[in-house]
């Protein structure tokens, strides 16, 4: 076998190894300032661009929050309030509560011009479970007029929020759509550039909207609240949303006070909905509350005025068939109570003076009571303004039972008591955003 000169080999190796630094000093840098975010149901990335605690990330990955959980790359958990939220451009300022020290951060841009060739680094938590993870790739197409940044660096569901990092390791573009047609990968994916960030970043501390007014330009359809339905079609020549969602605008005159149920169903399409207040504000979103993966929204008007309702898809560029409909209820009446059976009644309101759970950020009250060994009870906890999820703690203070219900229909536990003393119910929401007033009842059930 004939060998090479290894003169000949020195070359591709001394470059390998090269690369192989670059790429660790580009993550030693930036690593320690790249975050985790867990917002209600969905995952993402963020990057801390102010030792004080000042997050940057993605408008869609907390849209609908006030506050999220973010996880630091040492562990550390913050609860984060959302200072601003925008959908054009996508971002999002999550300011963490608590901070008592400089935190690591990254300052945003690069005065040289990006270039299409060069090496990229993005680091996130791509799926939500793996946090601290780098891809390499390169800047494939730059898109001037919309000043995003394409590459190939790998992206993933949670990776939106996340930094993209030139070999320096500065930010230079946050991460924010990936093309994945029919949930097929495609090496494709974009971050807005910098500078745009650092724009929205001087808009939020000057004090200026950081929200668009997205109903500008789109003329909405009228939705009664009379339960009639309307069947409408995604299209691909419909709007879309950040994430690559095409989206039917409509709206409806609500009074203050009134119940509604908004309910959007496809056989086609990953159904989803937000509501926005006559300012324009969110008040609530959802994907999967209706049957299967149906969407419905059941909120309580906090004014008059005209409502706007976004029907769109989970999914990115999805088209197809969907029906709408809206309608007012009667919220639940007080129901009648045998007061022999029961042990303990309680309307409640999840809020401000609620306690808070470190695990999630959501509001939680506890209250006992005294149960005997083998008696059966019925614990219900019934709302129409969260999802209730309801803890049973026994007398050795570990938890006997839970369940976690839907909007309208309590989340309901009946168990045969395993010895005598206090137990405590533990009234929570399952989502982390979840409050309002709530029924709490335990009774004996005689049978």
């Amino acid at each position: 076998m004939y060998l090479l000169p290894w003169v000949l080999l020195t070359p591709p190796v001394l470059a390998q190894d090269i690369n192989e630094q670059v790429n660790i000093r580009v993550y030693r840098l930036a690593s320690p300032a790249v975050v985790s975010i867990k917002s209600g149901n969905r995952t993402g990335s963020g990057t801390i661009v102010d030792p004080k605690g000042i997050v940057l990330t993605s408008g869609h990955v907390v849209r609908g929050q006030s506050q999220v959980i973010v996880t630091l790359a040492n562990k550390q958990r913050f609860l984060g309030n959302v200072v601003a939220a925008s959908a054009n451009p996508d971002l999002a300022v999550v300011k963490l509560v608590g901070v008592k020290e400089n935190l690591p951060a990254l300052k945003l841009g690069t005065t040289e011009p990006i270039q299409v060739g060069q090496r990229v680094f993005a680091i996130g938590d791509p799926f939500g479970r793996f946090a601290g993870t780098l891809t390499t790739g390169i800047v494939s197409r730059l898109d001037p007029d919309r000043q995003l940044i394409q590459t190939d660096a790998a992206l993933n569901p949670g990776n939106s929020g996340g930094p993209l990092l030139n070999s320096k390791g500065e930010l230079i573009g946050i991460n924010t759509v990936i093309f994945s047609p029919n949930n097929v990968p495609t090496g494709i994916g974009f971050a807005i550039q910098a500078e745009v960030a650092r724009e929205f970043l001087r808009s939020v501390e000057s004090g200026g909207r950081s929200s668009e007014d997205r109903r500008s330009t789109i003329v909405p359809r009228r939705l009664t609240l009379d339960g009639q339905v309307v069947t409408e079609t995604l299209t691909p020549m419909d709007p879309r949303l950040p994430d690559g969602s095409h989206y039917k605008l409509f709206e409806f005159v609500g009074k203050g006070g009134k119940t509604v149920v908004i309910e959007m169903s496809s056989r086609e399409v990953d159904a989803y909905l937000v509501l926005l207040d006559p300012r324009g504000e969110q008040l609530a979103e959802d994907d999967d509350s209706g049957t299967g993966s149906d969407a419905r929204i059941t909120y309580t008007l906090p004014m008059d005025g005209v409502y706007t309702v976004y029907a769109s898809s989970y999914e990115g560029g999805a088209v197809g068939r969907f029906t709408l409909r809206a309608q007012v209820i009667d919220r639940p009446p007080r129901h009648v109570l045998d007061p022999e059976n029961i042990i303990l009644y309680r309307v409640g309101n999840l809020g401000e003076r609620s306690r808070v759970l470190a695990k999630d950020g959501s509001f939680f009250d506890v209250y006992s009571f005294e149960g005997r060994a083998g008696q059966l009870v019925e614990l219900s906890l019934q709302t129409e303004e969260f999802q209730p999820y309801l803890v049973l703690f026994g007398p050795d203070q570990k938890v006997l039972e839970q369940n976690k219900g839907i909007m309208g229909k309590a989340a309901m536990i009946v168990i045969r008591l395993p010895q005598t003393g206090q137990y405590r119910v533990v009234a929570n929401a399952y989502d982390p955003k979840g409050r309002g007033e709530y029924i709490l009842t335990v009774r004996q059930v005689n049978r």
